[in-house]
């Protein structure tokens, strides 16, 4: 195995991320790719990230694209505001 087949360590952004109510919820995978839901609709929004610093840039799959900021533990992506989901399951979504 050479060092360029060594697996790395995810970045640590990488995971789950929901808006304080469980309605958006919003997965950064390893691969540069996410996957957001909304309410009862899984995969509402896909597409591709990148992350400079605390910068996050979005392009979705239909080519619209937005941005985010990592501050202090929470993502602001555009208008929302995302807290990392705690390791224990979440429970039920209420989607009104």
């Amino acid at each position: 195995m050479t060092s360029d087949d060594t697996p790395r360590d995810p970045h640590p952004y990488v995971g789950m991320w929901v808006t304080a109510d469980g309605f958006i919820r919003q997965e950064l995978l390893p691969n540069g790719r996410y996957d957001e839901a909304r309410g009862n609709r899984p995969s509402a929004y896909t597409g591709s990230y990148t992350v400079t610093g605390n910068h996050l840039d979005y392009v979705d799959d239909t080519g619209f694209t937005a941005t985010g900021d990592v501050l202090d533990g929470v993502l602001h992506h555009e208008h929302l505001v995302l807290y990392r989901q705690a390791d224990e399951p979440a429970g039920p979504v209420d989607v009104r």
